[in-house]
């Protein structure tokens, strides 16, 4: 049985601020139990629900000295869904309503974290042969497996993969306070380890330090090489690009089932969608008080409202949308200005705008389940989970090409009469409406087509079964590098044994050729 450490800052159902709890809540229930013990370990925050933390059970407890101060550090652990979960406790640092503050204290929170992931292994009986590290707040556990931990046998052999979900955020601030609260020596902030344009950065000792650097699309590992995509670090990403993959992030095909889902006003699959999709639109216009018509091309967003997500081309167009024969549905909240848009373009047009600037898990569903198409002209994205949800139910995705975008939606070919959604290249907004208005012209005068582009989506394949099976490739790879490796260092140790020996050998018939020639050469001195 070989054993994954999965370390992150986040995991549903327990806590949840973006697309990498979906990630590590939902990938090692994928990896093949037979082959693999992969378990998580994550802070146990206070904003976790008591329902969860109730469940937990105490596995054991230390002091540490952390940032000039003796800190209790304490481990539980609970299992759910066949999962193994770890939880870090230490309520200085996680007894907040929010799982992150501000970057100052969030830097000095999981540079504790990281430490006390490695500090902990060797008490709760677990050694993991790879320690899977996510996103910049498990950045230092390359970086403490390399220096305090290193002489520890426990920990010879373990293998560290850093992957990257969103190379924006990579948990910077000024090198003296990053090297205080980590007790990190001078040597590791040089250009080449954590030192970051004059700061240090979390994520960039994780890649340095990390054996092997994954990113959530393979375009997206492509892009970050170049400076546009880059952050800062291209030229790092990019000497490492014999040792980076892109493995596209899947969905939980159980939860988001347009078969079983229990939200929606009429289920369906594959087969029959044509008769029962629609249901959903009709349901969706009156829950949502646009006009009534079935036949309208209907378009949906569920994002974060953000510049990353193309809000400024779709605020550019806005006029030109509302008066096109167009329903757009939008769900979500964010940056002020786009939020305040929205809202004022639904009172403009109330039959076929509808701004719903919050949240609602199930009101996705059916927003999935009933538009025709999904709009995410985002100016750069990792992989993306909507577009899949969006295939998952039958809704064509209009996509730009970036990331994990360009990786999973194929362009519609009218000539081959192939793809799965509608794509543009560039970050402009004229063509993106061009790509739209194209994509109503063949709902409306193309409907055949259009739904055996909507059969061939729902028939494609994002589940999490798809992408498991490229991680336990990499993982096994990974782990017969450090078979092989420990191969060698024995041959080494026992080559050098044997030097040692025949050296002692020689050594001692030198001394005894040399007792026998005093010997010889002095005859009475022996007699006597």
């Amino acid at each position: 049985m070989k054993n994954v450490l999965f370390v992150a800052s986040e995991c549903v159902p327990f806590i949840k601020t973006g697309g990498l709890a979906d990630v590590i809540g939902s990938l090692p229930k994928y990896i093949d139990k037979s082959q693999y013990d992969v378990r998580v370990i994550m802070p146990k925050y206070l904003c976790i629900p008591e329902k969860y933390r109730s469940q937990m059970r105490y596995v054991t407890h230390f002091y540490t000295d952390f940032c000039w101060r003796n800190q209790y550090v304490g481990v539980l652990e609970m299992e759910y869904e066949g999962v193994h979960f770890y939880f870090i406790d230490s309520e200085f640092y996680f007894g907040g309503p929010w799982p992150y503050h501000n970057m100052y204290e969030d830097i000095e929170k999981f540079a504790f974290f990281s430490r006390q992931v490695l500090s902990c292994l060797p008490l709760i009986g677990f050694r993991p042969d790879i320690i899977h590290c996510h996103d910049w707040q498990a950045g230092l556990v390359p970086v403490y497996l390399n220096d305090s931990f290193q002489g520890d046998m426990f920990f010879m052999g373990i293998k560290t993969i850093m992957t990257i979900h969103n190379l924006k955020f990579q948990g910077t601030w000024d090198v003296n306070t990053i090297k205080h609260m980590t007790g990190l020596s001078d040597y590791y902030f040089t250009p080449d380890k954590l030192e970051s344009y004059h700061n240090g950065n979390l994520l960039k000792g994780g890649i340095v330090y990390s054996d092997l650097v994954t990113t959530v699309s393979e375009t997206y590992a492509k892009e970050i090489q170049t400076p546009f995509y880059g952050e800062g670090l291209d030229g790092l990403i990019y000497s490492k690009s014999n040792r980076l993959r892109g493995i596209v992030n899947g969905i939980d095909y159980d939860e988001y089932n347009p078969e079983t889902d229990e939200v929606l006003a009429a289920n369906f699959n594959a087969d029959n969608f044509r008769t029962e999709k629609v249901k959903n639109k009709v349901a969706l216009q009156r829950e949502l008080g646009l006009k009534d018509d079935p036949d309208v091309f209907m378009i949906g967003i569920i994002s974060r409202l953000t510049s990353q997500k193309g809000f400024d081309l779709i605020q550019y167009m806005m006029d030109e949308i509302c008066t096109s024969d167009i329903q757009l549905v939008i769900l979500g909240t964010g940056e002020g200005q786009y939020e305040q848009m929205f809202r004022d373009y639904a009172k403009r047009y109330p039959e076929n705008v509808s701004a719903n600037i919050f949240y609602s898990e199930a009101l996705s569903h059916r927003i999935y389940a009933g538009c025709d198409a999904f709009l995410m002209p985002s100016l750069f994205e990792p992989c993306g989970l909507s577009q899949l949800m969006s295939l998952r139910y039958g809704t064509l995705p209009i996509v730009r090409e970036t990331g994990g975008l360009k990786d999973t939606v194929e362009a519609y070919n009218e000539v081959e009469n192939t793809g799965t959604g509608f794509s543009f290249a560039n970050f402009n907004a004229h063509e993106m409406f061009s790509i739209i208005e194209y994509a109503k012209e063949v709902y409306y005068r193309y409907r055949y087509r259009w739904q055996q582009m909507v059969e061939r989506a729902m028939k494609q394949d994002f589940s999490w079964n798809a992408s498991a099976r490229k991680y336990e490739e990499m993982y096994a790879e990974l782990i017969e590098e450090a078979r092989i490796e420990q191969e060698a260092a024995r041959k080494r140790a026992e080559a050098k044994k044997k030097l040692e020996e025949e050296a002692a050998r020689k050594a001692a018939q030198a001394a005894e050729n040399a007792a026998e020639e005093s010997a010889e050469a002095d005859p009475e001195n022996v007699n006597e």
